[in-house]
């Protein structure tokens, strides 16, 4: 294996895959020296082996005794990597948002397909027992017909501040780290793990953390498709700082199930220094018969007619399982439990959310050719602007 990307979230996904006796890391690879050179660190203090450490991923994808890749860096890393390792024979780890815009999200869908890889997106709640209980209850009709699901981030974020323009750090390529994305300036709060405010880069944190909750909204509704209709508001209500990003919207999803509209809403507050509901991240399912209420770190309750209480599970949330069933799926061929159509499916209502909210009118989607109708403005933001020529800008873009 090799893992591109070991900081924050990478680490740990580091640590998780280092300690597996049937996983060999073999490569780190990151930009930033320091990182790099630690990320090595760990996996040898882990598994007592230590990895071979490369700046540039393409080493990896060359490595003809790599199998599988993880892919942990900023969004604006996920599709191009995730192509080019696909492109190159490996199996993927992605981390979530799989993609960092709608078109790309397509282009890993169908590379996956194309070279039959395996390709896991970081979604891990897709594999806690306890959550996939909850599931099963709802598409059992234990609620009746789930008409409604919502999603909310209510969190308390750090203001980003404002800077200008300076060198990078020394021990950091930048331009490497910049990859296919616009040639934009250093400046110190855009890293580390800063970059997701960025549209440049990120996602906002509708794609950060919410993206999980989303995930969970959408495969409790039970729609495999992508929404008709987006309605969006929001905006920076609250920081005072460069996010380009919301820290407030409010976004509501319609599907059309078969003839029958089904709802889903997001609500996020990354300001909010209490918690809704019980559940700081959560989720709620309201169904003709009942309603649950559902936190992916601390379990759920199901309440029928009047709010009785019929039946609640307590549980933590673990990445291990996720990771497992990556590794037993290249093993045995089969679909992993969050395959990057799922990722795709999921990670478009985040970019569809930040579009809708970006440009603060109802948006009109084609499911089936991934496109906003009647809509210039937006419909451009379904793709992004590349650097021209770069190595990674995925063909098809």
């Amino acid at each position: 294996m090799g893992l591109i990307g070991p900081g924050g979230m990478g680490n740990n996904l580091l640590r998780s895959f280092a300690a597996m006796p049937d996983v060999a890391v073999a490569f780190v690879c990151d930009a930033d020296a320091r990182r790099a050179d630690a990320a090595a660190k760990t996996a040898e203090s882990i598994a007592g082996h230590r990895p071979q450490v490369v700046k540039d991923m393409r080493r990896i994808f060359e490595a003809k005794e790599v199998d599988a890749v993880v892919i942990a860096t900023p969004d604006h890393w996920h599709a191009p990597a995730t192509i080019l390792a696909c492109e190159a024979g490996k199996h993927v780890y992605v981390e979530k948002p799989c993609s960092h815009n709608i078109r790309e999200g397509r282009l890993m869908l169908e590379a996956a397909r194309r070279h039959k890889r395996i390709v896991q997106t970081g979604t891990q709640s897709r594999s806690v027992d306890q959550l996939i209980r909850a599931m099963e209850l709802l598409r059992g009709g234990a609620i009746g017909e789930v008409l409604v699901a919502k999603a909310w981030n209510s969190q308390l974020r750090g203001n980003i501040g404002h800077a200008k323009p300076s060198s990078p750090p020394p021990e950091l390529d930048f331009d490497l780290w910049v990859g296919p994305a616009p040639r934009i300036p250093y400046q110190s709060n855009l890293l580390p793990s800063i970059w997701r405010w960025w549209y440049a880069f990120g996602c906002g944190d509708m794609g950060n953390d919410g993206v999980h909750d989303i995930d969970i909204a959408r495969w409790g509704l039970g729609v495999e498709t992508h929404p008709a209709k987006v309605t969006a508001m929001g905006g920076k209500y609250f920081f005072d700082d460069d996010q380009q990003f919301p820290d407030t919207q409010y976004v509501a999803f319609e599907y059309d199930r078969g003839g029958k509209p089904r709802q889903l809403v997001y609500e996020q507050r990354i300001w909010s220094p209490y918690v809704q509901e019980g559940h700081e991240n959560g989720n709620a399912f309201y169904g003709t018969q009942g309603m649950m209420v559902l936190g992916k770190h601390s379990g759920w309750q199901l309440f029928g007619p009047r709010n009785e209480l019929r039946e609640k599970a307590e549980g933590r949330l673990d990445g291990t399982p996720h990771h497992r069933n990556f590794l037993e799926c290249i093993k045995s061929g089969q679909r992993p439990n969050a395959d990057v159509e799922i990722g795709h499916l999921s990670a478009t209502l985040c970019h569809l959310g930040n579009i809708a909210t970006r440009v603060g009118r109802t948006l009109h989607f084609d499911p089936k050719a991934e496109k906003i109708s009647n809509d210039e403005e937006a419909g451009r933001l379904v793709r992004r602007t590349y650097r021209e020529g770069h190595w990674a800008v995925p063909k098809g873009v």
